[in-house]
């Protein structure tokens, strides 16, 4: 009798589902949140959530669409008017040119890299992933039994993946490799000529490049360059979440290889229809200049909590060797403090009331040697949690 694929005794449940492990920061929220109903000021580090809420015009856009009746399903594919938005969008932001017929809308940027290792990974290959990185992503491809072949990754790569990686990395059961710019947990950014030399050379050994955009628009003092201005059969993840602050309306999308989309929209039409046509037509409203404009005065604000909290940290002795360029998070080496991120994090909830997230979350390369701050309070927050920071290390036994 074959046993590998025989759920764990006592459960009845299938093995991926054991396998695929539980989000540790939700546990740690949890616990922030009963420290709050019990009368304490927490400050919130942990969850990878912009602080403000949807801006005016699209929560307008929204509530005409609810008026005027449009709560019906849409295209597997999306709205043709939001799919041709996202397309303009590439024009005026990197001066590419894209079919809208190669845009997919999809339930946040989780339903676009569903379809994508859906359509690319068959059982038991694999993806090449930085490690850190969003631990989502190891997580889909053992949903469609395939697996993340997790690189260990440091400052001296600015924690991603690289074509001597790649060569290094790379095997039999090797398909492609997904990579984020910028990146979560480290913020950090590929250049336009780094995702060409990746591109090269997955392209040189069969394999597809998935790349991770989710966090384009928050990054600071650069634009960060778009894998389709130099590799036009890359795969694109992109969200609404982060820059056009809709994290709760769940909607993305994924550009693809035009030969590659029927086969996509079959998956979509089988795995959840349609993204939320609500969402839809508000997110139209995402690139009118005045919605733009009130992007742009919230990233000015992310760079400016940066700003502070990077050399704050350093101050206390965090190391941070690589000032993140984009995304709105810090993640910081705590090794001369402490072997056991998970503990750390725990003594700064219980103790001063300020949650981050330990670096158990993202990976297993030096995992508990690093936790991840996001800096989405203002200044003034982001201050008080500092001298609590400080103070909590004066009480932290080592």
């Amino acid at each position: 009798m074959d046993t590998s694929r025989t759920p764990p005794t006592g459960t009845g449940y299938s093995r991926r589902s054991q396998e695929i492990e539980p989000f540790h920061v939700m546990s740690l929220l949890a616990r922030a949140q009963a420290l709050e109903q019990a009368g304490h000021d927490v400050i919130h580090l942990e969850i990878g959530e912009p602080d403000f809420t949807t801006a005016a015009p699209i929560v307008r856009a929204g509530q005409a669409a609810l008026a005027a009746g449009h709560t019906r399903y849409t295209a597997a594919r999306g709205l043709p008017a939001l799919r041709e938005a996202i397309a303009g969008f590439y024009q005026d932001r990197y001066q590419v040119q894209i079919d809208p017929q190669r845009i997919l809308v999809t339930p946040g940027g989780s339903g676009a890299l569903l379809l994508a290792s859906s359509l690319l990974v068959d059982p038991g290959k694999h993806w090449l992933l930085a490690d850190p990185g969003y631990p989502c992503n190891r997580h889909f491809l053992r949903l469609v039994e395939g697996a993340a072949q997790l690189v260990p990754v440091g400052p001296e790569t600015a924690y991603q993946l690289t074509p001597e990686l790649v060569a290094r990395q790379w095997n039999a059961e090797s398909v492609g490799a997904l990579v984020a710019s910028p990146a979560n947990p480290t913020g950090t950014v590929l250049s336009a000529a780094q995702l060409d030399a990746l591109s090269q050379s997955l392209k040189s050994r069969g394999g597809h490049l998935v790349v991770d955009e989710i966090y384009h628009g928050l990054t600071y003092g650069m634009d960060a360059a778009s894998v389709l201005q130099v590799d036009d059969d890359a795969f694109v993840l992109n969200s609404f979440s982060k820059y056009y602050g809709m994290t709760g309306w769940r909607l993305g999308w994924l550009v693809a290889p035009p030969q590659a989309v029927k086969e996509l929209e079959k998956l979509a039409q089988n795995l959840y229809i349609s993204a939320s046509s609500i969402a839809q037509h508000a997110a139209l409203a995402c690139f009118e200049p005045e919605s733009i404009a009130i992007f742009e005065q919230r990233r000015a604000a992310f760079r400016e909590r940066r700003d502070y909290l990077l050399p704050a940290l350093r101050a206390l002795g965090f190391r941070i060797e690589v000032e993140p360029e984009g995304a709105f998070y810090l993640y910081a080496d705590v090794s001369a403090f402490t072997g056991d991120a998970q503990a750390f994090c725990a003594h700064f909830l219980e103790t001063e009331h300020v949650a981050f997230t330990p670096g158990l979350d993202f990976g297993h390369h030096r995992a508990n040697a690093h936790v991840r701050l996001a800096y989405t309070q203002e200044v003034p927050r982001l201050e008080e949690a500092v001298r609590r920071i400080a103070r909590g290390l004066e009480t932290w036994v080592r």
